[in-house]
């Protein structure tokens, strides 16, 4: 039977949780996964709305659209961690219905393993767009993909890059 090499950046993205969190326990594991997937989950339906609206947040230019962000909805997402609150956008009109964590879905345990692996593996926007696809039953477009990766990017570098406590419990 061949040995199939283990991809480098799960294996990096890995390491990284082992060392800002040194877990001791399976339960103190499945804790920092679920401090990552609040804000991962937020991201992607950040580029969502990023989309949906076609500007970025804080965009000065000339909108296309009279539609604007009016702030944030709570959700609880049921996980295989636990519950984990995130914060859900909102526009002025109401159009927005979020194709990722669509309304009214609370329980999103079966994707979780794929949201993880898409952004440790460093997949191109035509995985990713597949993946979901997988997930949901639908197919999203490679500007949304674009817009999700370029919103949950820089969030999961200045997660990697954050200064570390001196002590851990």
């Amino acid at each position: 039977m061949a040995k199939t090499k283990r991809d480098q950046k799960s294996a990096e993205l890995a390491n990284q949780i082992l060392e800002n969190y040194q877990p001791e326990t399976v339960e103190d594991m499945q804790n920092a996964l679920k401090d990552i997937f609040g804000p991962m989950f937020e991201s992607m339906l950040k580029g969502e709305m990023n989309h949906h609206l076609g500007y970025a947040s804080n965009d000065k230019e000339e909108k296309e659209t009279e539609n604007r962000r009016n702030g944030y909805g709570k959700k609880t997402l049921k996980t295989s961690s636990g519950e984990v609150d995130i914060k859900v956008p909102r526009d002025r009109d109401g159009s927005f219905n979020p194709e990722l964590i669509p309304k009214r879905k609370k329980d999103v345990s079966a994707i979780e393993n794929k949201v993880i692996s898409m952004y440790a593996r460093g997949m191109s926007q035509r995985d990713i767009s597949s993946t979901i696809e997988d997930i949901y039953g639908f197919s999203v477009s490679h500007e949304m993909v674009s817009d999700i990766t370029d919103q949950v990017l820089p969030e999961l570098e200045e997660w990697q890059t954050r200064p570390l406590s001196n002590c851990y419990a």
